[in-house]
């Protein structure tokens, strides 16, 4: 059993704090930016460095609006409905992935329609770089203490300090393994494979889909806004059945058809 004490400020001198949370989100922008230019090598990629780093810099504004919107939406309607700005207060923290996964790939649309790509030559691009921004954004939970899981007994839980003096499921590390490391390491192997048209975006999907629904079992129920029914349906297993189900069919018809290259 671990007793959760990691200090949220890596460095501090004078009144200047240098924040984990900021540190991990600098490792994950620039490890997707290297990991985008690394995909321009690959035969058949289709892209120029110019045109991917202006698909990362309008996914990532897309994502960070549609993350911060998709919080009020999804999660917490009421509030947006009395405070409306609320969303353009990002420093107040928040994020919805799916609300991000929606303004990320409108931001790529744009750019991609203007270099003339189509939407899955887009998509197969982007979805293998996600889960590195998932691990690090994982990893900078557990290190902030949030986010937790449910009271448990097992050997490796966690006492968070912000929850209470209860060992708990540390959800977090579990996401980073298996939402980040797990699924990047399938989708960019897949990449080297070159596969046919779809299939990287249609395995991201129903990845993340099936490995969120099962990872929010283990999440605590203030960690989500609580249950929607049978005290264990979350709301974000709710928005992930659509990602299910839509991988699941762009997987189907992808090896069906059978394209050339998704790079």
């Amino acid at each position: 059993m671990y007793y959760h004490e990691i200090d949220p400020v890596l460095l501090q001198l004078g009144s200047f704090k240098l924040y984990w949370y900021g540190v991990m989100y600098l490792l994950a922008m620039w490890l997707v930016w290297w990991l985008a230019r690394r995909q321009t090598r690959f035969a058949l990629s289709g892209w120029e460095r110019e045109e991917v780093d202006n698909l990362l810099l309008y996914s990532a504004v897309g994502a960070l609006l549609g993350a911060r919107l998709g919080l009020f939406l999804f999660y917490q309607p009421s509030i947006l409905l009395t405070d409306p700005l609320s969303p353009l207060r990002i420093w107040e923290g928040g994020m919805s992935f799916h609300g991000g996964l929606i303004g990320g790939l409108l931001g790529a649309w744009l750019v991609g329609r203007h270099y003339h790509k189509g939407l899955f030559k887009i998509t197969d691009f982007l979805v293998p770089l996600i889960p590195v921004g998932l691990f690090f954004i994982a990893i900078a939970n557990f290190i902030n203490g949030e986010l937790w899981g449910r009271i448990t007994a097992v050997p490796w839980a966690v006492i968070f300090q912000k929850a209470d003096l209860e060992p708990r499921h540390p959800v977090q590390l579990y996401e980073a393994a298996s939402l980040g490391l797990a699924l990047f390491t399938y989708l960019w192997w897949q990449v080297i494979q070159v596969p046919p048209r779809r299939i990287l975006t249609g395995s991201f999907l129903l990845g993340y889909g099936l490995l969120r629904v099962l990872n929010d079992l283990f999440r605590d129920a203030d960690s989500v806004d609580g249950y929607l029914a049978w005290e264990w349906l979350t709301i974000g297993q709710l928005l992930s059945l659509p990602m299910i189900i839509a991988g699941s069919l762009i997987l189907y018809f992808a090896y069906k058809k059978k394209e050339a290259t998704s790079l």
